[in-house]
């Protein structure tokens, strides 16, 4: 019987043609300088974020509500915007479990200096939100610039 003998030598030789040369690690300065491009990144979309997305801002504030009955609820809400810009707001009514059943997107368009208050900028608004059921509260869910001034 014939013994074969297998020498590393001619197997790792046969690895490194077959797949290449083993790749070397990553060296202590490609470690740091790796983790400092990600650290600098990182801090630019954050400040990207917190700063580059900012555009004319639009503020609200809820006023009050009347429910008139399980088909209507009057929703009163202040916004300051620009006074030249077009905002848009969305109002809704909720009943007694916090489910929404009305709904409704006003448009605030610009104002002239004499209108409402702050030399146009604020405006007290009532939004007629139509309701599937009786409602027991009406707020402003959210404000947007459409149009900057």
């Amino acid at each position: 019987m014939d013994h074969v003998t297998v020498s590393d030598s001619p197997a790792a030789t046969s690895l490194t043609n077959r797949y290449g040369a083993p790749k070397r690690a990553f060296g202590k300065r490609t470690k740091v300088l790796t983790a400092v491009v990600i650290a600098v990144l990182a801090l630019a979309f954050v400040t990207w974020l917190a700063v580059g997305r900012q555009g004319p801002s639009v503020q609200f504030k809820d006023v009050g509500y009347t429910v008139l009955d399980s088909t209507m609820t009057h929703v009163d809400f202040e916004v300051t915007k620009d006074a030249g810009a077009t905002a848009a707001c969305d109002v809704k009514a909720m009943n007694a479990a916090y489910a929404v059943v009305g709904w409704k997107t006003v448009t605030i368009g610009p104002n002239g200096t004499a209108t409402g208050s702050n030399n146009g900028k604020t405006t007290i608004l009532r939004a007629d939100v139509r309701t599937d059921s009786l409602a027991v509260t009406g707020v402003v869910d959210n404000c947007w610039v459409v149009h900057p001034g």
